[in-house]
C-alpha cells in the first residue's frame, strides 16, 4: 500500500503537490524526469493505447456535454445582460476541459515532443479562463455597456494576452529558457495558484457587492456560496485527500476524479448565478410567440361567439342568413360576411 510522501508543502515548489495528485505539468517540473504521484488511478488498455485516469475521463466528457447545454441556453436568452461576455467564459472552460482530457488521459503521451507545448497552452487557457471570469464580474457594474465592442474586445484581447503570457512562461519553464528553470518553477507556481486564486476571489467579492447593493433579491447569494463551496471542497480533496481516496478505492479513483466533478459543479453554479440575476426583455424574446398564439385563439373564440364567419342574427335580421332577410352589402354572394371588411 502506498504511503504519504515524506514532503512538505513549500512556496514555489510543486514536489509535494505532484507527489499527491497527477497534474498535467507534473511530468515536466521538479526533477529531470518529472514527478510521479505516489498513488494514482489505474489505467485501462483501449485499442492498443493505455488510457490513464479513465474515471476522470468520463467526467470530462460529461463536463463537455453540460457546458454545451449551458452555452445553448445562454445563446437563447437574446436580450439578457452580459450574454456575450459570459459565454466567452464557458467557451474557455470547454477548451480547458478538452485539453485536460487529452493530456491527463495519455492520449497525448508525456514522451511526445508536443506535450510541453500543449501543457503550456493548457495552463495558459486555465489562467485566461479565470481572467475572463474576473472581467465578467465587472459587467454588472456597467463600466462599459454590455454587448458593445468596447466591452467584448476588452475581454477578448486581455484574455488572449493572459493566455499568451502564461503559455510562454510555462513553455520557457519546461524548456529552461532564460532565467526560468523546471527545477525551481517559482513564477509558474505563483501564476498557477496566486494569480488564478486572486482572480476568483475578486470575482466573488464583486458579485456579493453587486447583489447586496443593486438587487432586491438575495437568493443569488446562495448560488455564489454553493459555487465557491463546491470549488473549495474540490481543491481540498484534490491536494489534501487524494492519496487517502486512492488507497481506500484501491487505485480505481483518486482525488482528481472528485476535483473534476467539483470544478464542473462550481462552473454550473456560475451559470445558475448569472441566469438568476439576468432578466430577458419578453417583448423581443422567442418565448413571446406562445403568447401571440394564445391571443389569436382567444380572438377566434370571441368571433365565433359573435356569430362566426356566417353571422346568423336572431330574429331574421342577419347579414344574409339563409333563414330570412336579404344579404347586406357586407355579405358575399352566398350570404357570407366579409369578416375582414367589417373588422377594419
Amino acid at each position: 500500500m502506498s504511503t504519504a510522501p515524506d514532503l512538505k508543502f513549500a512556496f514555489g515548489n510543486f514536489n509535494y503537490i505532484c507527489s499527491t495528485v497527477s497534474l498535467t505539468l507534473c511530468p515536466l517540473v521538479g526533477d529531470a524526469d518529472g514527478i510521479e504521484p505516489i498513488c494514482y488511478s489505474r489505467n485501462v488498455r483501449l485499442v492498443d493505447t493505455l488510457i490513464f485516469q479513465p474515471s476522470t475521463l468520463i467526467v470530462h466528457f460529461i463536463a463537455l456535454i453540460m457546458t454545451a447545454i449551458m452555452i445553448y441556453h445562454i445563446r437563447s436568452k437574446y436580450t439578457a445582460v452580459g450574454r456575450k461576455e459570459i459565454i466567452m467564459f464557458f467557451y474557455l472552460y470547454m477548451l480547458v476541459t478538452l485539453m485536460d482530457l487529452l493530456l491527463i488521459s495519455g492520449i497525448i503521451p508525456t514522451s511526445s515532443e508536443l506535450y510541453p507545448y500543449l501543457t503550456g497552452a493548457h495552463l495558459g487557457l486555465i489562467s485566461a479562463t479565470f481572467w475572463c471570469l474576473l472581467l465578467n464580474g465587472f459587467v454588472g457594474f456597467q463600466f462599459a455597456e454590455d454587448g458593445t465592442p468596447l466591452s467584448l474586445w476588452s475581454i477578448r484581447i486581455s484574455s488572449f494576452v493572459v493566455f499568451l503570457s502564461v503559455a510562454f512562461l510555462s513553455i520557457a519553464t519546461f524548456q529552461k529558457i532564460g532565467p526560468f528553470d523546471p527545477l525551481h518553477p517559482v513564477a509558474l507556481w505563483v501564476v498557477f495558484f496566486i494569480f488564478n486564486g486572486a482572480a476568483l476571489c475578486i470575482y466573488v467579492i464583486l458579485q456579493i457587492v453587486l447583489v447586496v447593493n443593486t438587487l432586491d433579491d438575495r437568493w443569488p447569494l446562495g448560488d455564489i456560496v454553493f459555487g465557491i463551496g463546491f470549488f473549495a471542497v474540490g481543491q481540498v480533496i484534490l491536494y489534501v485527500f487524494s492519496l487517502d481516496i486512492c488507497n481506500f478505492a484501491k487505485h480505481y479513483i483518486d482525488g482528481l476524479f472528485f476535483g473534476t466533478i467539483s470544478t464542473l459543479l462550481s462552473v454550473m453554479m456560475v451559470y445558475k448565478y448569472w441566469d438568476s440575476i439576468t432578466k430577458e426583455d419578453l417583448e423581443f424574446s422567442v418565448g413571446s410567440k406562445q403568447n401571440v398564439w394564445e391571443v389569436k385563439e382567444l380572438l377566434g373564440e370571441d368571433e365565433m361567439a359573435n356569430g362566426g364567419l356566417y353571422g346568423h342574427h336572431q330574429g331574421g335580421q342577419g347579414y344574409g342568413g339563409f333563414g330570412g332577410g336579404g344579404a347586406s352589402p357586407a355579405s358575399g354572394a352566398y350570404g357570407q360576411a366579409h369578416f375582414y371588411d367589417e373588422r377594419y
